[in-house]
């Protein structure tokens, strides 16, 4: 998938979008039933464009102010592109995610539960909410621990936060595949139906475990 990357924007949207018809029917699913995020973080709008152009929709961005910078003039022009924010959030930028992102990925922790209540108090946007799980259990990593996680969704149920999904980013150079299904699992017992994983090196295996969400970014920009 990231081996043979094409080198135009409408060509590589097509073989990610081939890919993930490829797998999903090989999993006996619909492919329209996995949203393909962009990963756009670090790449300006002249970069962005051509994908928007060739009809994707939907980007991630994994720092507020960088998406702040560089998305109300592309999307003013393209209303109906959808925004994801994949990277951690820190508390004091949450009313401003909120304001700015369709989705929010990184939900980790009681502070920042807290943090989101107040600013969806606030706004009318509600943004799908999706808990980052250290599936790995790595310390460098972000992300509740996985025993931690009935107690932090619980959490947001008391703050009237509706969690719409849990993500997670396996270890690198392993065989992902337990681990998406590890996450398919803990939703499954969490009585959710959303699954933010895969990345440009993995999305295919992704879709055969359940992903509805992939975080997709060499793969479309080419490398860097």
């Amino acid at each position: 998938m990231a081996g043979d990357i094409p080198d135009n924007p409408e060509a590589r949207l097509a073989s990610v979008r081939e890919e993930i018809a490829r797998m999903a029917k090989k999993a006996g699913r619909e492919p329209g039933d996995v949203t393909l995020v962009a990963i756009s973080k670090t790449h300006d709008a002249e970069a962005v464009r051509p994908l928007i152009a060739a009809g994707q929709r939907v980007f991630g961005e994994n720092r507020v102010q960088e998406a702040q910078d560089k998305w109300p003039p592309l999307k003013a022009a393209v209303p109906d592109i959808e925004l994801h924010l994949v990277g951690q959030l820190q508390s004091n930028k949450a009313e401003d995610a909120v304001a700015l992102f369709d989705a929010i990925h990184g939900v980790d922790r009681p502070s920042l539960i807290k943090a989101l209540a107040k600013a969806l108090a606030k706004m009318e946007r509600r943004p799908l909410l999706f808990v980052q799980v250290n599936i790995g259990e790595e310390e460098q990593k972000g992300g509740c621990a996985i025993a931690d996680l009935p107690a932090l969704l619980e959490k947001a149920a008391d703050a009237g936060l509706g969690i719409s999904g849990l993500m997670c980013i396996p270890p690198a150079d392993v065989e992902p595949a337990p681990y998406f299904a590890l996450l398919a699992k803990l939703a499954k017992e969490s009585g959710i139906d959303r699954l933010s994983m895969g990345m440009s090196g993995d999305y295919g295996t992704a879709v055969m475990c359940g992903a509805t969400h992939v975080r997709v970014g060499t793969a479309l920009f080419g490398r860097r």
